[in-house]
């Protein structure tokens, strides 16, 4: 059976998303700012959002509290077309959300009360549909219902009928070692931030950094370095691609974008060296408007940015 489409399986959070805050207020006054932005976000609702804007048949597998907060991710991820049928309601707790104050940067302080998000978890027709994709993007390391061994069953399955395995990170603790040891060898491409992959690997090189996570059984290491581009360690070669000149508004989730970039290319065919560019073209475009798109709208835009966008000195 042909397999196709993208399953993202973690971390989906409500954004609210303000900008821009310098400072905030020490009285109770009101002040105006330019603008406020609420959007699904997250490792995996994040990335969702982003494959489905490009065009790719993506489904969430994710949690949700029975709040408003809730409702208004899956009004906002149907609109966007993604696929909702393996998102779990727990109504006794909230919605994962999040209070980004941007500022003229485009840093992002960020306020987050923990909810439902956490406690993405397996279930039948995740596993099911793990064996039915092509892609499946795992954003779930730390949840306590997905470490020690049902993720990494569930990328086992993925990898075994044929799809390809790519996996996120997001606030790792000391203590993800553990887990990515478990879940990596079922892992084509992981794809940590630098200060994810610096901390964890204790490498400050990035290359090295890229070596660390392959010896423990990645099939290959894509290292997010933001402004800096990217390394990547691909086939056992390791190369460097450049970011693009972009004045960044809200950098929140260029992370999930990249992500969800360097996928979309990998379904349409790119090498993964072209697809890493295709990715940061996608999270450059993310990065110059508030909230998850940011100015992306679509596929073609984000090949329009790679040919007319400047890439960065090295």
């Amino acid at each position: 059976m042909s397999k196709s489409g993208l399953i993202c399986l973690g971390l989906t959070t409500l954004d609210v998303v303000a900008l821009p805050i310098d400072a905030l207020p020490a009285d109770e006054g009101t002040t105006l700012v330019e603008r406020i932005v609420i959007v699904p976000a997250g490792t995996a609702g994040g990335a969702a959002m982003v494959a489905a804007a490009l065009g790719l048949e993506t489904r969430l597998a994710t949690a949700l509290g029975g709040d408003l907060a809730g409702r208004v991710v899956r009004l906002a991820l149907e609109d966007l077309g993604v696929d909702l049928a393996l998102i779990e309601t727990l109504p006794d707790l909230p919605t994962s959300t999040t209070i980004l104050a941007v500022n003229s940067q485009g840093g992002r302080p960020n306020f987050h009360a923990m909810g439902a998000g956490f406690f993405a978890g397996p279930s039948d027709a995740i596993a099911k549909a793990a064996g039915q994709t092509r892609f499946l993007h795992y954003a779930g390391v730390g949840g306590p219902r997905l470490d020690g061994g049902p993720g990494a069953q569930l990328l086992e399955t993925a990898k075994a009928a044929g799809a390809t395995v790519t996996c996120d990170l997001i606030s790792p603790q000391p203590g993800a070692l553990d887990e990515l040891r478990r879940l990596l060898p079922y892992v084509d491409y992981f794809l940590p931030s630098a200060a994810e992959a610096v901390m964890l690997s204790g490498r400050d090189d990035l290359a090295d950094a890229a070596r660390f996570f392959t010896d423990f059984g990645a099939g290959n290491c894509i290292i997010k370095a933001g402004a800096r581009g990217a390394v990547a360690l691909l086939d056992g070669a390791v190369i460097t691609v450049p970011s693009y000149e972009i004045t960044p508004v809200d950098t929140t989730s260029c992370g999930d974008a990249f992500c969800a970039g360097f996928i979309v290319a990998l379904d349409k065919g790119y090498s993964p060296h072209d697809a890493c560019r295709f990715a940061g073209a996608t999270a450059a475009l993310v990065a110059q408007g508030p909230g998850t798109l940011g100015l992306l709208a679509g596929f073609d835009d984000v090949k329009s940015a790679m040919s007319t966008l400047s890439t960065r000195a090295a």
